[in-house]
């Protein structure tokens, strides 16, 4: 009869049954977001008048933003929060009006849209703000090989390495308004990219979970950070975050009104009534994710896919090294450019900068693909392309040193 029995799960054979789940872990201090994440956590990063005057002025924008739609499986599903899409203007913005409305149309999954509109004024006045924290803290970090080289500058200032040119933003109202676990497409912003995130109005939790490589899934599991978000704070989402973890803003039970210290500005509306309404305790969380598209990457450069349609880049999260190339590697990576070895060395400076990561968690990404995105709006159904990204054969660059590729398995 013993022939019989169902082998019992704790004789080891099962080892994937042993993988220790870990409980979920708030990290609701700085210090202990830079810690357990490649991201760091700012708060107050505005002048609260101008925090208060962004909030109402992108809450009274939000009543013409409209929810994301696109095609999953056999069904089109919507996002319960809203959205819209901004570029800089002036010196800011760097890309082409056709560009930036293609970019705009398919932050929306390839939704025709019309072109973005310019940052309003209190979001370009922020805008200088963060540019500058974000420079700042890019300069304490040691940079990935695949990340923006940064644009030429003058004797001894420092280059001028992230430019925030467009800024996606998003309007959840309510407790029960969220998105689920994704990570952003690079299509326009390249590989590694920093993306800067500003949460305005009531309080909310950001998620991350790590996508564990296919040969770790047998030794160890995800863990998810709940990183708690209140009016007037910061994330920077750091090179690899893209690379390594999934984000969200999950459901509450129950969240506390926000109650806006400072009256709207009278230049919003002339209707009294309506900016009396914007007073009054709000629901909402405004966030507005300041990026960088990359010149490198601009929408003419994007492959089509048979579809006809820009595909979308993506990376292989599921399989990664450790850290930096080995010697090896460079010079494979440069031999594939056609420059000299002498020359493929990361940038000088990293050598006196912490490491990439103070964890054990690989940070190195070994491809990057180009896919198709056509289903997203043509019924569900696209043409499959999926080619990995060449960026010697694209003309990608420049990148940080003179490092320009991984090693292609």
């Amino acid at each position: 009869m013993a022939l019989l029995r169902p082998p019992c799960s704790s004789d080891g054979s099962n080892s994937k049954s042993q993988v220790p789940r870990l409980p979920p872990l708030t990290l609701s201090t700085p210090e202990l977001v830079s810690e357990h994440t490649p991201c760091t956590l700012h708060h107050s990063i505005l002048p609260p008048e101008l925090a208060c005057r962004l909030f109402y002025t992108l809450l009274y924008a939000s009543r013409d933003w409209k929810p994301n739609k696109w095609w999953l499986a056999d069904r089109v599903v919507e996002s319960s929060h809203r959205s819209f899409f901004f570029k800089r203007g002036g010196n800011g913005g760097t890309e082409p009006e056709d560009d930036m409305t293609e970019a705009a149309q398919y932050w929306y999954n390839g939704r025709p849209t019309d072109p973005p509109p310019p940052f309003p004024p209190p979001m370009e006045e922020a805008c200088q703000i963060i540019e500058r924290i974000v420079n700042v803290e890019m300069r304490k970090r040691r940079r990935f090989p695949l990340e923006w080289g940064g644009y030429p500058s003058t004797k001894g200032e420092e280059p001028l390495i992230w430019r925030a040119n467009v800024a996606a933003s998003n309007c959840y109202a309510g407790a029960k308004e969220t998105v689920g676990f994704h990570s952003d497409q690079v299509t326009y912003l390249g590989p590694y990219p920093t993306i800067a995130s500003l949460s305005l109005g009531v309080s909310r939790t950001f998620r991350l979970r790590e996508v564990v490589p296919l040969d770790e899934r047998d030794k160890r599991a995800a863990r998810t950070y709940n990183i708690p978000l209140r009016h007037n704070s910061l994330v920077i989402m750091h090179a690899s975050t893209q690379e390594i973890y999934k984000h969200a803003v999950p459901p509450q039970n129950s969240i506390d009104m926000f109650h806006p210290p400072f009256p709207p500005p009278s230049s919003l509306t002339d209707d009294e009534e309506a900016l009396a309404a914007l007073h009054e305790p709000s629901n909402a969380r405004i966030n507005v994710t300041f990026r960088f598209y990359r010149p490198d990457y601009h929408s003419k450069t994007t492959p089509r896919c048979k579809c006809g349609v820009p595909c979308i880049l993506r990376p292989d999260m599921k399989n990664r090294y450790e850290d930096m190339p080995t010697a090896s590697t460079v010079s494979d990576v440069s031999r594939a450019r056609g420059d000299s070895t002498s020359n493929a060395v990361p940038s000088a400076s990293s050598a006196s900068r912490p490491p990439i990561s103070s964890s054990s968690k690989k940070t190195m990404v070994a491809k990057y693909w180009w896919t198709c995105y056509a289903g997203a709006q043509n019924d569900g159904k696209g043409c499959g392309v999926w080619k990995v990204m060449d960026i010697k054969a694209e003309g990608r660059g420049p990148f940080v040193g003179d490092i320009a590729a991984m090693k292609h398995e």
